[in-house]
């Protein structure tokens, strides 16, 4: 059975400082190649495009253009334009990022008997960081709610959602996402990541900067909100800073490293265990040994060898001259982590269980009609 979806982004178009569009454009890509017909909305005023765009202008999107030629976001203006496109929808799916007027009036038209299934989808730590921005929204009328993780999952349904929530983790699209066809030289450590607000900057000082530097690998550094005492600190441990990469463009740059390292912002350290966030699913599904800063894998996401942990700056350096100096241990790593995410975590695997859950719906008496 094919389903008509319409997902409600922020945007797919870019991926500045907007981790998610990562993530819906191979759940698209996906369903399309499935049969099913796909409308993706996104705001015509939203700050990662505008960003993008002032930035970048019409360089910025090509990249996606390029990769992704099937998928079109339609642009639109007002909320109400927007949600006309659900009506002749069967499934619709809202991200966290939309405006709450457009989450209310989606909510309405289910309450007045759309015949559509109706999701809310949470790929943020605000449930828990800054709970009054989520429970800002009126989902009283959603069906259920798709969260990026079980500690998010366990939030909602202390807020009532009992059964009506599911864990739907991110995961790699892997028609993207994979090792280079023609292996190439490899040299030094890629991080790939925004500065964000700053909570970070003890973490990155600890586990990328210093001892990269100290096991003497050259170091590249790609992200965004980078201010300026953030560049002179990179310029100060010899960095090259490469300012925004376009996502697509991120296996070419991971195939050029021997190694990248993750590390988690601080919510996803402390308060939603679990959630690796979506970097790490890209960087083992491109085959690239990966170093992580503490984070709690409670879920038990991936094996003991799919990656190397550090529990702080001096078993990074010694993790990093490990990976250095030994061509078959990088290559074990590599093997590991590319049959975890071929097994358990592509974009593949998440339209399986994103259909199990319509299915579930559409078999529960109280949405027969749907």
């Amino acid at each position: 059975m094919t389903h008509r979806i319409a997902l409600f982004v922020h945007s797919l178009r870019s991926c500045w400082n907007h981790g998610n569009a990562h993530f819906l454009r191979g759940i698209a890509r996906e369903l399309i190649a499935r049969g099913h017909s796909v409308r993706a909305l996104e705001p015509a005023d939203g700050w990662s495009f505008a960003n993008l765009a002032a930035d970048h202008g019409a360089v910025g999107t090509s990249a996606f253009a390029e990769i992704y030629p099937e998928l079109t976001p339609e642009i639109y203006d007002s909320v109400e334009e927007a949600a006309e496109a659900a009506q002749s929808a069967d499934v619709v799916i809202v991200h966290e990022w939309n405006d709450p007027a457009l989450v209310a009036t989606l909510g309405a038209l289910r309450a007045a008997s759309a015949r559509f299934l109706l999701l809310f989808h949470d790929t943020h730590h605000r449930a828990v960081t800054d709970p009054q921005a989520i429970r800002a929204f009126d989902l009283s009328a959603y069906d259920g709610v798709l969260a990026f993780g079980e500690a998010l999952a366990e939030r909602y349904r202390q807020w009532g959602w009992g059964d009506r929530v599911f864990t739907w983790h991110e995961a790699a699209d892997t028609t993207v996402f994979r090792p280079p066809a023609t292996p190439q030289p490899r040299e030094g450590v890629v991080w790939i990541g925004n500065w964000g607000d700053g909570e970070r900057t003890d973490a990155l000082r600890e586990f990328v900067f210093d001892p990269v530097r100290d096991t003497g690998l050259p170091l590249d550094v790609y992200g965004v909100r980078y201010p300026d005492d953030a560049r002179a600190l990179l310029g100060a441990r010899g960095a090259r800073f490469h300012g925004w990469l376009a996502n697509a463009r991120a296996p070419d740059v991971f195939a050029r490293h021997l190694a990248t390292v993750h590390v988690p912002r601080r919510a996803y350290a402390t308060a939603l265990p679990g959630i690796p966030t979506i970097r790490i699913f890209e960087a083992l599904a491109c085959g690239i040994p990966l170093i992580s800063a503490p984070w709690h894998d409670a879920e038990g996401l991936f094996r003991d060898g799919d990656f190397l942990r550090a529990r702080n700056g001096v078993e990074m350096g010694r993790h990093l001259a490990a990976l250095r100096d030994d061509r078959s241990f990088r290559a074990a790593l590599v093997e590991s982590g590319l049959a975890t995410i071929r097994a358990r975590h592509t974009c593949a695997h998440r339209v399986d269980e994103l259909l199990g859950i319509v299915r579930m719906f559409r078999e529960s008496p109280a949405l027969a009609a749907l």
